[in-house]
C-alpha cells in the first residue's frame, strides 16, 4: 500500500495525494454489501443533532464479521477490497463450507492465506484467539470489551494494542491512545496490526474532496454573531473576549476531559490515555 501524487496540473492537484489501492484484487461481494439510508447528523424527527454532515457520494454497506462467526473452521483470503465506509482495507473470505465472510484485512495478509478462529490456534496473522491463549507483546486488534460481543476497539487503519500484562482473570491491554485498560481473558482479539498503514499521510487536496466524504464546510466561531456563538461579535478581527476556548454551546472547549467521572468502566482503567 502506497501513496500516489498527482501532477500539479491546477489548485485542486498541486499536494494532492491518493492511495494507489494496488492491493484491491477481485470484486465485491454482492450478498455481503447493502445500500443503507445515513442519518447525514439528523435525529428521527429530521432535527440537526451533529453539524458539519450531509451530502457525499452514495456508498454501499459491506456487511464486517467482527465476531469470527465461524470458529475451528478454517478459511482462505479469496480478496482483497477497498471499503468506503472506513480506512481499513477488508479481506474476503471463503470458508470450508463455502460461506463468504469479510474481515478487517490485517497489514500483509495476501490472496491464498489460509486464517482460522480458534481456541487452540497458532499465532500467525490473522488468526483470532482469546486473550488467555495470546503471548505478552504480541501486536492484535479487533479486540473484543466483552467476551462474545464481537470486536470493538482496535479497528482503525494502521492501529495495533499489545497485551503487557495478565493477572487473574484479567488482561492489562495497551491501546493505541496509549490508554492501558483491563479486559477479561475471554475477550477474543486478532492477531497483526490492521492493514493501510498510509491512511494518515493521504492529502485531500481541495474543499470538493471533503464534501465527497459527506462533510460540510465548519465555520469559526470568531466569524459569527454574538447570538450565535461565545466566540462572535466585536469589530473587525476581534479576539474571542474570554480566558477559554468554549464550544457553541457554552463549555470548555480545550484541555478539561469530557468522560464522566461515575462512569461504570473507570474501575477498568489502569492508565489514562493521552487526550
Amino acid at each position: 500500500m502506497s501513496i500516489r501524487f498527482y501532477k500539479p496540473s491546477s489548485n485542486g492537484t498541486r499536494h494532492r495525494s491518493i492511495s494507489q489501492f494496488a492491493e484491491k484484487i477481485g470484486p465485491i461481494s454482492k450478498r455481503l454489501s447493502y445500500g443503507y439510508h445515513r442519518s447525514k447528523g439528523r435525529n428521527n424527527r429530521g432535527v440537526i443533532t451533529l453539524r458539519h454532515r450531509g451530502g457525499g457520494k452514495k456508498r454501499l454497506y459491506r456487511r464486517i464479521d467482527f465476531y469470527r462467526t465461524f470458529t475451528n473452521m478454517y478459511a482462505k483470503v479469496v480478496a482483497v477490497h477497498y471499503d468506503p465506509n472506513r480506512n481499513a482495507r477488508i479481506a474476503l473470505l471463503t470458508y470450508q463450507n463455502d460461506v463468504m465472510r469479510y474481515i478487517l484485512c490485517p497489514h500483509s495478509l495476501s490472496v491464498g492465506d489460509d486464517i482460522v478462529a480458534k481456541i487452540t490456534a497458532p499465532i500467525q496473522l490473522g488468526n483470532a484467539l482469546p486473550l488467555y491463549k495470546i503471548p505478552l507483546g504480541t501486536p492484535i486488534h479487533n479486540v473484543e470489551l466483552k467476551p462474545g460481543q464481537g470486536g470493538k476497539l482496535v479497528r482503525a487503519a494502521g492501529t495495533i494494542a499489545r497485551i503487557i500484562a495478565k493477572e487473574g482473570a484479567w488482561a492489562s491491554i495497551r491501546l493505541p491512545s496509549n490508554e492501558v485498560r483491563l479486559l477479561s481473558l475471554n475477550c477474543w482479539a486478532t492477531i497483526g496490526q490492521v492493514s493501510n498503514l498510509v491512511a494518515n499521510n493521504v492529502t485531500l487536496g481541495k474543499a470538493g474532496a471533503r464534501r465527497w466524504q459527506g462533510k460540510r464546510p465548519h465555520v469559526r466561531g470568531s466569524a459569527m454573531n454574538a447570538a450565535d456563538h461565545p466566540h462572535g461579535g466585536g469589530e473587525g478581527r476581534a479576539p474571542i473576549g474570554r480566558p477559554n476556548a468554549k464550544t457553541p454551546w457554552g463549555k470548555v472547549a480545550i484541555g478539561p476531559h469530557t468522560r464522566k467521572k461515575k462512569k461504570y468502566s473507570n474501575m477498568l482503567r489502569i492508565k489514562r490515555c493521552k487526550a
